[in-house]
């Protein structure tokens, strides 16, 4: 399994963040709420067969999902061990959609990011499948939407850093241009429920807290048409996801 190394991926974050540009936010819903897809309390004694780990470490406790990051720093390869990469602990769910609604509560409870993403683990264009993802900082308070199949793991941006030095410009236009990064209005806080809501129809995608438009951003990869897979990430010790419903949709009239 591979993986793509999660600190790699914040740095070319923070070069992509708070552009001048930022796109407008709409003000109401992309989406328009079709059949309920999925949902899960956490209340059960067995998590539904759809869960399944990616990246460790994620558990039910109390009624919640709680993820805590264990691959927190890169581990070079010695004494007949493989290197460990960081990574965020990211637990996966396997559900075909196209365009959707993903309603879940998260609470920061030590960690930093908080995130929910979709993938295609067949499309061999990005790395893994990457396809893309909706962040939530809760250290600099912002919230990110990336298209990850044409930007961050793109296999162009994968070649690019074969010669990072050189090819420096080209990367930070690659990143810049198929990412956005927004201010929270309201400061985030550690230790309180937050819903989260990510809405993503054609190449759109639109992300609210607690009914508040926090981020919107288009995108060709956003638009890939077989998201095949959601995963939710945390960066940190610990965070927990609360009541997640997936919802087919269609854009909104």
């Amino acid at each position: 399994m591979h993986l793509r190394p999660f600190l790699a991926l914040s740095c070319l974050v923070t070069s992509a963040a708070f552009a001048a540009d930022l796109p407008a936010i709409p003000k109401d819903s992309i989406a328009k709420k079709k059949e309920l897809l999925f949902s899960d309390d956490f209340q059960g004694a067995t998590l539904d067969a759809k869960w399944h780990k990616v990246v460790d470490t994620f558990a039910v406790e109390n009624g919640t999902l709680k993820g805590t990051q264990t691959r927190d720093q890169n581990i070079p390869a010695a004494d007949g061990k493989p290197e460990v990469k960081a990574h965020a602990a990211v637990y996966g769910l396997e559900l075909p959609t196209k365009d959707s609604v993903i309603e879940v509560k998260i609470r920061f409870e030590g960690n930093t990011m908080m995130d929910v993403e979709f993938d295609d683990r067949k499309f061999e264009g990005s790395h893994y499948g990457h396809l893309c993802r909706a962040q939530v900082r809760l250290d600099k308070q912002q919230v990110t939407i990336l298209d990850e199949r044409d930007g961050t793991q793109s296999n162009a941006l994968i070649e690019l850093r074969k010669d990072a030095t050189a090819n420096k410009d080209a990367i930070n236009k690659l990143v810049s241009t198929h990412s956005a990064t927004f201010p929270v209005p309201t400061p985030l806080e550690a230790g309180k429920w937050y819903t989260l809501v990510v809405e993503t129809v054609g190449e759109a995608m639109r992300v609210t807290i607690d009914g508040a438009p926090v981020a919107y951003f288009t995108s060709p990869g956003i638009g890939h048409a077989t998201k095949s897979k959601i995963e939710l990430g945390v960066q940190g010790k610990s965070g927990l996801f609360d009541e997640i419903k997936v919802w087919n949709a269609e854009p909104a009239k």
